[in-house]
């Protein structure tokens, strides 16, 4: 498959019959050209007519707002061997997301400006915005907080230690009440390691077929329960990258009933697979928070649907073979999903909603969003609800190959983005 990338600058860009998913615009579930001239919308209708305009044509083209990913793991610094920031935002734009917010598991983990400076100066000539996120606390310190507003200044968009949770109720205390000052949004990972931290996949009857130590519910639950307490205490910003169960969406929902300033996500693998996908030790399918039961998917379906749930994430995380390809109480956790997540949500949802869900989070993480309307930046992202692809090791874009969709046959193709004053698309 070629690829087209090529900055606007001085280039006009002529999108020809393209049906627009955005219920925030005129246009929406309308067929339109629309032109662009040097990244901003400048003309929309039929028949348009620009002879010095870059043509770009797709069978069955829709255009929606770009899509956000709000945990995104690549590697770098520290990790390359598992994905460079390069080709991991170049993997994010062949999958339709002009937004990604990225983790903090590298190496150095950032708590420093410098550290932040880096990973934009990384992102700076992608067609991809990436907005990192800083630490919590010191990276040599789980016990002291990071300059959290000198990081929020340099640019971090929320705090997260990500998959290490805070176990100081203390710590998380004052994170809340410190970020306050300045809006900024907390991160916590709803998992207790005393319950949790040797099991290898959900606790259930497939755990004990298979004589695999399990991760009970109550890991997520408890800590949720704690730490949604401490936000009504202390107030502020506070956010749960990832759910896996049906308790922990009604503890979700009775959090937002009651005006605690909450939000969380759900992982596309947690609404497609059940802890079933180990039955056959598959290494891929060992994901943190673990697959659940079959009612668990179904809650978070349904939570996803009407909004308890606030955005989905594919909680893309790459892992070079030597961290996958071993016995399944040592390997990782962890998968990716960028180039799944449009063709998950698709064969679960209908594309309204899909498309939905794919553009809902941006305000959370302070990103601003513009309907597809003249006089807009062009932020879009270009795909067809028609087409299928079966994932394979072959047509996998990221360096590392640990996809728990292997396999799957997937709904769906994706043309590529509009975003930045930069076009990056397959070629017409």
């Amino acid at each position: 498959m070629q690829i087209l990338k090529q900055r606007f600058m001085q280039k006009n860009i002529l999108l020809k019959a393209a049906k627009i998913l955005d219920a925030s615009s005129l246009h929406h579930q309308t067929k339109q050209d629309i032109f662009i001239q040097n990244g901003v919308i400048k003309d929309i209708g039929k028949n348009l007519s620009y002879p010095d305009a870059q043509l770009v044509a797709f069978e069955d083209l829709h255009v929606s707002l770009g899509w956000f990913d709000s945990n995104v793991s690549f590697g770098e610094p520290g990790f390359e061997e598992r994905e460079t920031i390069a080709n991991g935002l170049d993997v994010a734009a062949k999958s339709g997301f002009t937004h990604i917010a990225y983790n903090t598991n590298t190496f150095p983990k950032p708590d420093s400006r410098a550290d932040i400076a880096f990973l934009l100066e990384q992102a700076n000539d992608s067609a991809v915005r990436l907005y990192p996120k800083a630490r919590i606390t010191s990276a040599d310190d789980t016990s002291n907080l990071a300059p959290m507003r000198e990081l929020h200044a340099a640019g971090a968009v929320s705090f997260s230690n990500h998959k290490e949770p805070i176990s100081n109720a203390n710590t998380l205390k004052l994170a809340l009440q410190y970020a306050t000052d300045f809006d900024g949004l907390v991160e916590s990972f709803p998992f207790n390691e005393d319950l949790g931290k040797d099991g290898v996949m959900h606790e259930g009857a497939v755990s004990t077929a298979l004589g695999l130590n399990g991760i009970p519910s109550v890991v997520e639950e408890m800590q949720l329960k704690r730490d949604l307490g401490i936000l009504q205490y202390a107030e502020g910003k506070l956010h749960f990258p990832t759910l896996s169960t049906a308790d922990s969406v009604q503890l979700i929902k009775e959090a937002k009933n009651a005006k605690l300033d909450v939000s969380c996500s759900v992982a596309i693998h947690n609404l497609f697979f059940t802890d079933e996908a180990l039955q056959a030790f598959n290494a891929n399918a060992k994901v943190l928070p673990p697959l659940r039961e079959a009612s668990d998917k179904e809650a978070l379906q349904h939570a996803l649907l009407e909004g308890i749930i606030d955005m989905v994430t594919s909680d893309h995380q790459p892992l070079n073979s030597e961290l996958k390809d071993v016995e399944l109480d040592r390997a990782h956790y962890g998968s990716i999903g960028l180039e799944h997540s449009f063709g998950c949500l698709l064969s679960l949802f209908s594309l309204e909603d899909t498309i939905a869900i794919l553009t809902r989070g941006k305000v959370r993480y302070g990103i601003s969003t513009h309907p597809i309307e003249v006089g807009a930046p062009a932020d879009l992202t270009l795909f067809s609800p028609a087409g299928s692809t079966e994932v394979t090791k072959s047509t996998l874009l990221s360096r590392s190959k640990n996809s728990l969709f292997l396999g799957q046959e997937l709904t769906g193709t994706v043309y590529g983005i509009i975003s930045r004053d930069k076009i990056q698309v397959q070629k017409a």
